[in-house]
């Protein structure tokens, strides 16, 4: 059985911390002493373990509660893949952000030291690898096909302009209705 300080200490979580999940239901304790202290089990300790986990996904603590008090399979991959799907578009409006960023401070392409290819490096590490022309316009067929909201991030990390992308997605989704 753990004290309440014990828990907090465990999880580097702060004392209202647990408070708080006591309060919306997320994570009560066990029992209480006589002298009305809260006692968490071994369960307990379980359940907070989850909830930080879910926590570091940048969850909320209502769906986490959803989720752990339901645990459907499904609701719990629809969830993930909704989080998923908000993380991408942060990231993609990041991107933006450091594109635009740059381009205030007069480079055109994105910098060797933040890692990120331009479109011109992909073009070329593809040809370099052995890739034509045709290899490249099935890849983008195949890869909007797939995975069309992550083709679209990723031509948005090339750099490349919105107009063009539209243009390339637009010609993928065409090859693959004529097959």
């Amino acid at each position: 059985m753990f004290s309440i300080g014990q828990l907090a200490k465990a999880f580097l979580l702060s004392r209202s911390t647990l408070l708080y999940y006591d309060e919306i239901g997320l994570l009560s304790p066990t029992r209480r002493t006589a002298a009305n202290y809260r006692v968490y089990s071994a369960d307990d300790v379980s359940r907070l373990q989850k909830i930080v986990e879910l926590r570091g996904t940048g969850i909320s603590l209502e769906q986490i509660k959803m989720l752990l008090d339901e645990s459907s399979k499904s609701k719990t991959n629809q969830l993930f893949e909704r989080r998923l799907s908000e993380l991408n578009q942060e990231i993609s409006t990041l991107k933006q952000q450091q594109r635009l960023l740059l381009g205030m401070l007069g480079r055109k392409v994105l910098d060797e030291t933040t890692g990120v290819m331009n479109k011109a490096q992909w073009v070329q590490l593809l040809i370099a690898t052995g890739l034509s022309e045709k290899d490249m316009e099935r890849w983008h067929v195949e890869f909007e096909a797939q995975m069309p909201d992550a083709h679209q991030q990723f031509l948005q990390s090339l750099g490349i302009s919105d107009a063009e992308i539209t243009q390339i997605r637009a010609w993928s989704r065409a090859c693959t209705e004529t097959k």
